[in-house]
């Protein structure tokens, strides 16, 4: 079985493509098929193939939140990245496709004066993972801007999500459940100035930067925080002294302790480890259960 399985399709097919130059954390062995189709008409159908051929089928965005297997993903990898269209209609509606880059979608629509996503500038990832993910920084989540979602159902119909009529909350979405596919978000959005958007998204990059964000392919905070502990997870983490500790190349960032980096050759393998290492101590000095944001493909 080789790429010409999907033929006829406007994407490009690429075969024993390495996961890990498609994700934010730099690790991933090859996927049997990585197609990358050029509008939705042409991932519904790379879907279907898939399907009818019994391949096993991952929707990938900016790979900001994933770990690929070191040995690689045995089906079809359908990524999202050309469909990143955005536009803004007169009433203030923002339309980003599901592969936009979510910080692009913030830029675009401060430059045009419009807030209410300027939190997700320098945020990894895609809009279809950010809605997916329910992305939350700066005490906004993805779903506070969401209007609509445009998705395909488990059927192959496409459907629209109301984001008011419930669904959404910290770090969750109907999508993790639903089996549904984000094929674009519709984001209300206000009146504002370009130039203090311009100045508040500046501020949220040096905070990002500051606490190594970037200094290292990573897949940003591991752990989602739970009130109920009474402190962030990464507090908790670095109360407990594992700021540094390193399995292999896997390594818990310096910078903030709910961040594990790929400090070098990291592999998979190496960050299961780690991650297991952490809920470990956490559930025996405390009795507290972390709860991992990173999906583990």
């Amino acid at each position: 079985m080789d790429k010409g399985l999907f033929k006829g399709i406007d994407a490009d097919v690429l075969t024993q493509e390495r996961m890990a130059l498609h994700t934010t954390f730099k690790i991933g062995g090859p996927a049997r098929f990585f197609v990358v189709p050029k509008d939705i008409e042409s991932l519904i159908k790379a879907r279907e193939i898939a399907i009818q051929a019994g391949l096993k089928c991952f929707i990938l965005g900016g790979g900001a939140n994933v770990l690929f297997p070191d040995e690689g993903y045995d089906g079809a990898v359908i990524s999202t990245e050309g469909l990143n269209q955005i536009f803004l209609e007169t009433n203030g509606l923002l339309h980003a496709g599901c592969g936009a880059a979510i910080s692009d979608v913030a830029l675009f629509a401060s430059k045009a004066g419009r807030a209410g996503l300027q939190f997700f500038y320098s945020m990894p990832g895609s809009t279809g993972g950010a809605i997916y993910m329910n992305a939350r920084c700066y005490n906004a989540s993805i779903s506070d801007a969401l209007k609509v979602a445009v998705y395909l159902d488990r059927d192959g119909n496409i459907c629209t999500l109301d984001a008011a009529s419930g669904g959404f909350d910290y770090k969750k979405s109907p999508f993790q459940t639903n089996g549904g596919i984000i094929l674009e978000g519709i984001f209300a959005t206000t009146g504002g100035s370009a130039e203090d958007l311009s100045r508040e998204m500046e501020s949220y990059e040096k905070d990002r930067r500051e606490k190594g964000h970037f200094a290292y392919p990573c897949a940003g905070s591991v752990f989602k925080n739970n009130r109920s502990f009474g402190l962030p997870s990464g507090k908790i983490i670095d109360n407990l002294g594992l700021r540094g500790y390193t399995v292999g190349g896997a390594k818990i960032s310096e910078h903030h302790a709910n961040i594990i980096v790929n400090s070098g050759n990291a592999t998979a393998k190496d960050v299961k480890e780690l991650v297991s290492l952490v809920e470990d101590k956490v559930r025996e000095a405390t009795g507290f259960q972390l709860e991992r944001e990173i999906i583990y493909v």
